[in-house]
């Protein structure tokens, strides 16, 4: 394929879907994410798409949110893994809240297999994912119906979550940066999102490589408040999305890094447990360090790296407690 035809074709796809990712420009046209992204470069520089980390989308696309019809076809591999990761933070018998979005409902869809679980949503998708799990519970929030990304928002969501209290927040967003946390580019979605927040003890972003550096409109989750980050592995040769999840694990946000299956991890164990020469076809985990004091788990100041599955082991049986007292008050 020319060059220009690889341009036309990229365009095109950008226009069709708002927001493409690199990694999926890349397939599509059969080319490498280098050479994908010196033609995005190009078509910037001609005022017809603007570059964001790790993918393209439409000229102002700063103020701009695509609705779920785009977003679902966008880097479905990078938030199935994500998931896969994401649910084993989650134990049998815990409250939780799940925001609204693609990845979230991907994770969703994995949970209706934990028992026990009481899950608040304000997202229709997340709630249908979980519809017919047997030993669920799905609380929704009130709201008016935002019908881009089938969600509750408004002021009938935000005093439905006032007085709720449980373990974890799961949320996603268009955005996230060490210097402002997590963000969209929408001013209701994330009214809701910093209410959900507001009830939980503990706050989970998912959140796959292409938007680590990307800024949007709205801030929901200052990087102060986010516990805990799950992300995909990034392309080897994407300095900046390294970069930043460096400077969020140096403010002290526990990191979880899914990857590609077949792969040693730092600890020697897959995302399940199990040891990671029993983990061909699961997903991986590799763990960033995290020098920052902010969430250090007690009696393990000399580990260089930490994983979901060692904080589990080490937090869980505090943290259970701790929802437990919640409930009984």
């Amino acid at each position: 394929m020319f060059a220009a035809e690889r341009r036309q074709l990229i365009l095109e796809m950008v226009r069709a879907n708002g927001a493409v990712s690199l990694r999926e420009l890349a397939r599509v046209v059969q080319t490498s994410e280098v050479t994908v992204r010196r033609d995005v470069r190009a078509l910037e520089a001609e005022g017809l798409l603007d570059r964001r980390h790790g993918g393209a989308v439409l000229p102002g696309g700063f103020t701009r949110e695509s609705g779920f019809p785009q977003k679902s076809h966008l880097a479905t591999a990078e938030k199935t893994a994500i998931a896969d990761l994401a649910a084993g933070l989650v134990d049998e018998g815990e409250a939780i809240v799940v925001g609204a979005g693609t990845t979230t409902q991907e994770l969703a869809r994995r949970l209706a297999r934990v028992p026990g679980l009481t899950v608040v949503t304000n997202s229709l998708l997340v709630a249908q994912a979980l519809a017919h799990a047997n030993r669920v519970e799905v609380v929704m929030t009130g709201g008016t119906l935002r019908g881009s990304n089938y969600a509750l928002v408004g002021s009938g969501a935000e005093q439905s979550l006032q007085g709720l209290r449980v373990s974890k927040a799961f949320l996603s967003g268009s955005g996230l940066t060490a210097e402002r946390g997590l963000s969209t580019s929408n001013m209701l979605s994330a009214s809701v999102d910093r209410a959900l927040v507001q009830a939980a003890a503990e706050v989970v972003v998912l959140a796959d490589h292409s938007k680590l550096g990307t800024d949007t409109m709205f801030q929901t989750v200052p990087t102060d408040v986010i516990t805990r980050l799950v992300t995909d592995e990034s392309p080897g040769h994407d300095d900046r999305a390294a970069t930043e999840l460096q400077a969020l694990a140096d403010q002290g946000v526990q990191i979880a890094v899914a990857g590609a299956s077949g792969g040693g991890t730092a600890n020697g164990t897959g995302a399940s447990g199990a040891p990671g020469g029993d983990s061909v076809g699961r997903q991986q985990r590799r763990d960033v360090p995290l020098p920052g004091p902010r969430r250090q788990v007690p009696g393990a100041a000399g580990a260089g790296l930490r994983s979901a599955t060692a904080l589990g082991e080490q937090g869980g049986g505090a943290e259970r407690a701790r929802v437990a007292d919640m409930r009984r008050r």
